[in-house]
């Protein structure tokens, strides 16, 4: 199921840092470094794939975004709420 854009936004407003640009939610971290960020990214993608759900990523040296939303089914559902949620766990740490 995906969710229409209005509960897209009342559902982020329990995932600091991420907005909806009409398509994915996105959130971009800033690291310490470029090592710092290419971690993260190490991190996320371990969860990603033990979850059979992967992000868009874009790295430009210690700014790290993250794009989700489920291509198989057309836009925005659970699974990427929960990646969001998994993403900003590791960027915590």
């Amino acid at each position: 199921m995906t969710y229409a854009d209005a509960d897209i936004r009342t559902r982020l407003a329990s995932l600091p840092g991420w907005d909806y640009d009409g398509r994915d939610i996105v959130r971009t971290l800033e690291c310490a470094g470029f090592l710092a960020a290419v971690a993260l990214i190490d991190a996320v993608a371990q969860a990603a794939q033990a979850a059979d759900h992967h992000p868009d990523i874009d790295l430009r040296y210690n700014r790290v975004r993250f794009a989700l939303h489920t291509h198989s089914e057309g836009g925005i559902t659970d699974r990427d709420f929960a990646l969001a949620h998994r993403i900003n766990q590791l960027s915590a740490a």
